[in-house]
């Protein structure tokens, strides 16, 4: 699980300059959520006869559920027996068991209180609307954004750049003077494809799931 104290990174963090907008994924990055949600993936799959490891749902962090639903069919020959949609609602259903527990990650959550109406901030995350929301309440970093864009709002997934775009047309701010905060290679990525800064949290906490 995570270790909350602020790093000496965290704690003297300041945008780069000429930064007139932030951007921040959700889920391994404002939240604690991805040990549930491995939780929630490891219980889904296990009843539809697939035994997931955390490497799988890693190498996924930033994508919507319906694209892990699918390797996971794929990977474990689960072919005819049964759809992605079943399995994504059964992920949904005991995430949501799992939900009240999630806690904001204290550097990032920090950096979002910092820049609060100082600067126009956004959320750009590959998690679906009604979990992202209750997240966000859940922590109570949902006061803190006006903008949320989620898998329901694009076509093309991280990555892709649409997330990070959709939020910087919204923020009317140019990309290149944006920065993202990001836990995963995908998310990152999307970032620069967009043009924009990335900043990579995963060396600001520790996570063991």
């Amino acid at each position: 699980m995570i270790s909350l104290p602020l790093n000496f990174l965290a704690m003297n963090f300041n945008i780069n300059a000429g930064i007139r907008g932030l951007i921040f994924d959700l889920d391994g990055t404002l939240a604690d959520t991805m040990p549930y949600h491995f939780q929630a993936w490891k219980r889904a799959c296990k009843k539809y006869g697939a035994d997931i490891e955390p490497a799988l749902l890693k190498k996924h962090t930033g994508s919507p559920g319906h694209i892990i639903a699918g390797e996971v069919i794929s990977k474990f020959g689960l072919e005819g027996s049964v759809t992605v949609k079943e399995i994504v609602q059964e992920k949904i259903q005991q995430f949501h068991k799992l939900q009240h527990l999630v806690k904001p990650i204290e550097p990032v959550a920090a950096i979002v209180r910092k820049y609060h109406g100082k600067l126009p901030m956004a959320i750009g995350t590959g998690g679906h609307i009604e979990s992202v929301e209750r997240t966000l309440e859940i922590t109570g970093l949902r006061k803190y954004f006006d903008i949320i864009v989620t898998a329901n709002d694009v076509d093309n997934f991280k990555p892709h750049p649409e997330t990070f775009l959709k939020c910087a047309e919204i923020m009317n701010i140019d990309p290149r003077h944006i920065q993202v905060f990001e836990d995963g290679d995908y998310g990152i990525e999307a970032a620069r494809t967009a043009g924009m800064i990335p900043v990579d949290v995963r060396s600001w906490y520790d996570s063991d799931w």
